[in-house]
């Protein structure tokens, strides 16, 4: 390991990341080393890890290396792999054209969720095209407490339970995961999101990432209450052949979410590189022990 390990921290409406810049993949990050570098109050602190990684040199990116130069290994807060970050590739993108690898315009983004359509405007604004909702049938329910709601399962390449409720403080405390049925739905966990109203094509929401326990934003979340909600409404723009456009409110700001009458879903926020700096190779391998 080197001696000192370049990072930098951003954040996509309050969802926030550590970056680590990794052309090559020659740095070795396990969960433990992941978990140690969001730790609030231990570590950097971020709701998730960015591993900046050319798409040839990671074994998950390569064979997508032709279509997008640079892949995004996306990490949770505790450490896991998770297959997309909506808020993630957006700071990702930013990070990119910080460091001079990218300019203004449209790029192609790695992830393990597919290869997704970035462009960076002037406004500083960044969109992403973070593909079809898939809406898989039957029957969900989330809880908290005593409290039970039917959700809305939807799939942005990671899974999400949408639940419609009255007031957002009913989501209660969300840094644990909330109970959800059957069991089956979820075989490796869900990201829970409960839904209030704010207007006409408007809606808020909180939400519990899983890995990472309740977030100021979530990207791949915003874009399945769009969805969810667009639905509820009966609005679905495959058969209208007109694009839905919602404005969904996070905690950490806002969201403009779009689903065309193809199923692409395109994602548009801003995204912030806050700091840099460099780790010590020796609190990472004192904080491993």
């Amino acid at each position: 390991m080197s001696t000192r390990i370049a990072f930098l921290k951003g954040h996509g409406t309050e969802n926030d990341f550590v970056i680590v810049p990794d052309p090559e993949n020659t740095i070795d990050l396990p969960p433990a080393a992941v978990a140690a570098l969001c730790d609030r109050r231990a570590g950097l602190g971020g709701d998730g890890l960015l591993h900046v990684v050319r798409s040839a040199a990671h074994p998950e990116g390569r064979a997508m290396a032709d279509e997008a130069e640079w892949f995004m290994d996306y990490r949770n807060g505790d450490g896991s792999i998770a297959e997309m970050c909506g808020n993630g590739v957006r700071v990702f993108a930013r990070y990119l054209q910080r460091a001079g690898h990218v300019a203004e315009g449209d790029l192609a983004v790695a992830t393990r969720g597919g290869v997704k359509s970035v462009h960076i405007a002037k406004d500083g604004d960044v969109t992403v095209g973070m593909g079809r909702a898939l809406l898989p049938e039957g029957d969900v329910t989330v809880s908290v407490g005593e409290r039970s709601w039917p959700a809305r399962n939807v799939n942005m390449g990671n899974p999400h339970a949408v639940a419609f409720v009255d007031d957002l403080a009913h989501a209660g405390g969300l840094d644990a995961p909330p109970p959800f049925s059957p069991a089956s739905a979820y075989p490796d966990g869900v990201n829970v999101e409960f839904v209030v109203d704010r207007g006409p094509r408007h809606v808020a929401l909180r939400v519990h990432e899983r890995g990472a326990g309740e977030t100021r934003s979530c990207g791949t979340g915003a874009c399945a209450v769009a969805v969810a909600t667009a639905r509820r409404d009966g609005v679905d723009p495959g058969v209208t052949g007109t694009p839905v456009t919602y404005t969904v409110d996070v905690p950490g700001g806002t969201l403009v979410i779009t689903e065309r009458p193809d199923g692409e879903i395109e994602m548009t926020g801003p995204a912030v590189i806050v700091a840099e700096g460099v780790i010590e190779a020796e609190w990472l391998e004192s904080a491993l022990r």
